[in-house]
């Protein structure tokens, strides 16, 4: 069976026809792709400026924390040696006119704030001379540079003619 050459014409007609009709489906689905992404760039490329800033921003505010870390990490010495602390707090106790009796430094043990932690010494430090006196070296062991990471935790006095007082500080050191 020959085919005729109308029939041939008209078989590739359509076959043109469908051609054109695919490469006029694929065409329009890659227009719609390519306005679909051109859109998603321009909101991404007018979201970046703010981005951008965001990060500065973000990034200053990390340079200040650790400059902020930094700073409070010198506070805080890296040991606490039991022969120097005890001669800043004789010396603190002359100065403030108080006798102060005795100075054991136990093993320091670990304390954890937030997520810092600590090696802490607590002393009890007894003292004894004039009301005035206690309380100037109360106020020296709050206010001394050497003692800047020193929490005073609680204070017992017997008032007499000579008072005492037993006044317990935990001293912290950084962990490093």
């Amino acid at each position: 069976m020959k085919i005729s050459r109308r029939v041939g014409l008209i078989l590739a007609a359509i076959a043109i026809v469908g051609a054109l009709i695919g490469t006029y489906v694929v065409y329009s689905g890659q227009a719609a792709q390519r306005s679909a992404l051109t859109d998603r760039l321009n909101r991404a490329q007018s979201v970046l400026p703010v981005l951008i800033n965001q990060k500065e921003d973000l990034q200053g505010q990390l340079a200040n924390a650790q400059s902020t870390l930094h700073i409070s990490q010198a506070e805080f010495p890296q040991s606490i040696q039991s022969i120097e602390y005890g001669e800043y707090l004789y010396e603190i106790a002359r100065n403030c006119n108080v006798q102060l009796a005795s100075l054991t430094f136990p093993q320091p043990t670990n304390k954890t704030v937030g997520a810092v932690t600590y090696s802490v010494v607590s002393l009890s430090l007894p003292v004894s001379g004039a009301l005035d006196d206690i309380f100037k070296f109360i106020m020296a062991l709050r206010t001394d540079a050497r003692f800047a990471s020193t929490e005073v935790t609680a204070i017992s006095m017997n008032i007499r003619e000579t008072t005492t007082a037993t006044i317990n500080v935990d001293v912290y050191a950084h962990k490093g």
